[in-house]
């Protein structure tokens, strides 16, 4: 399971964080599980960041084919209820939740740099990386 969060740490130099770097090495030869909002995600924090002139068109678009060369693997679409149970029962939005039921789903651990979801995720028994 891979959060956006980690992610888009790779596509800008100054956010670098070494367990996130060390997730990206390991997604050369494992791969990595999202739900489908992951994609829209990504694509959302490159196209914001272009308007506050951090990262550049092309930049975004060299980053976005980058992604395409690791082996990341979108699943299929969740359990309605199960999500919005999670989302009422930690008080996350239905987006964080979506990376927390496909975890629970998939019994795979969590990559998460967000701390109310690996709050959440610890809460549910799920394993959080790094």
């Amino acid at each position: 399971m891979l959060d956006a969060s980690v992610v888009m740490t790779w596509a800008f130099p100054n956010e670098n964080d070494a367990g996130a770097l060390a997730i990206m090495r390991r997604l050369r030869t494992e791969t990595a599980r999202v739900p489908v909002v992951w994609w829209f995600e990504v694509r959302n924090v490159l196209l914001v960041n272009e308007h506050r002139q951090r990262i550049g068109a092309d930049d975004a678009a060299a980053f976005l084919r980058s992604l395409s060369g690791l082996r990341i693997e979108i699943a299929p679409i969740p359990d309605s209820g199960r999500i919005m149970a999670l989302a009422r029962q930690h008080r996350l939005t239905v987006h964080d939740c979506a990376y927390l039921e496909l975890a629970l789903r998939d019994g795979l651990p969590l990559a998460t740099l967000d701390a109310q979801l690996t709050a959440a995720a610890r809460g549910e028994g799920v394993a959080v990386i790094p």
